[in-house]
């Protein structure tokens, strides 16, 4: 996933890391099963997605740490969304996983130049981060409504 910045001389991007990439893709396919109240498993979540389950232990530990998953033991444990997909935000699944991202910014020449600094910070650095939050906004429920739309799409036949 890119944020992408048409800046003047080119365009920039900000990346998410395959863990936060894999961690959404993983979200969706829990709030897919979220009416049906079943827990679904890693093993099955690495195949679905091609992924390997060692990486998506470490993505759930992160999802679980910040409340957006709980997780049960057993024959039918697994895996499910804490809250309906309609309150969880890309957003909320990317600030679990991609912390250092999301960091507020630092001064960096406030102690000689506080005016350069202020000016970089109201013109730049938060007009940025509303940015990437105002993109950050779509609901798991609206990520399952827009790929269930794109499947059903693809297998449209145009005579």
């Amino acid at each position: 996933m890119e944020f992408k910045f048409n800046i003047r001389h080119g365009v920039y991007f900000v990346r998410i890391s395959v863990k936060a990439r894999y961690g959404l893709s993983a979200m969706i396919c829990l709030a897919q099963s979220y009416r049906a109240q079943e827990y679904v498993t890693i093993i099955s979540l690495a195949k679905r997605l091609d992924i390997s389950k060692i990486y998506l232990e470490q993505v759930f530990s992160l999802l679980k740490r910040a409340e957006l998953v709980s997780s049960t033991k057993g024959a039918q444990g697994g895996y499910r969304l804490m809250k309906n997909p309609s309150e969880i935000t890309a957003g909320d699944i990317l600030y679990s996983i991609e912390t250092s991202m999301f960091e507020k910014t630092e001064n960096t020449i406030e102690e000689n130049e506080k005016f350069i600094e202020s000016a970089m910070r109201d013109m730049v650095f938060e007009k940025v981060d509303k940015a990437i939050r105002d993109s950050l906004c779509v609901t798991l429920d609206e990520l399952v409504a827009e790929s269930e739309k794109q499947a059903a799409e693809g297998y449209m036949f145009y005579l």
